[in-house]
């Protein structure tokens, strides 16, 4: 069983990887210790994760807005939504259905938040990691990516 602190401090580093990410390769640059350059590659690669953090952090906020506050987001008419056509019933349909999604959202975060971890171990501290690691990041920025423009096509 994975222990919850870890968890959810992992999540809330995956949703702040971008602006410590930046963060981080601006005093990598500045730095004069000799890992310098084996910093800002990681800084390098922990921008993109970062950006793909920014997927599941707006599903987050998604789930919040339309979910979690439907009826107070949603004026109605509920005739034609998902459990209407009441308010309370569309509320909780909606809510019903954020609800996986959120929980996919954090699960997601943890993914990328250890994903970083790993590259981390290998750029800054040297460890051995396996050679998926790279691999699964840059699919995963990619598959991030192919997904905010196919979101953006459907609106």
């Amino acid at each position: 069983m994975i222990p919850i602190k870890p968890v959810a401090s992992d999540v809330l580093r995956g949703a702040l990887l971008l602006p410590t990410s930046v963060v981080r390769s601006g005093a990598a640059m500045t730095g004069r210790r000799p890992g310098r350059a084996r910093a800002l590659l990681h800084s390098a690669l922990g921008i993109p994760l970062g950006v793909l953090a920014l997927v599941p952090v707006g599903l987050e906020v998604l789930f919040i807005a339309r979910g979690v506050l439907y009826g107070l987001v949603d004026r109605g008419p509920y005739d034609h939504s998902w459990g209407g056509p009441t308010l309370a019933g569309a509320w909780l349909v909606h809510f019903l259905v954020a609800l996986p999604v959120a929980i996919a959202a954090l699960g997601l975060l943890w993914c990328i938040a250890y994903l970083h971890d790993r590259l981390e171990a290998r750029f800054v501290r040297g460890e051995r990691i396996g050679a998926w690691v790279l691999p699964v990041a840059v699919l995963a920025c990619l598959a991030g990516a192919e997904f905010v423009v196919l979101w953006v096509h459907q609106l």
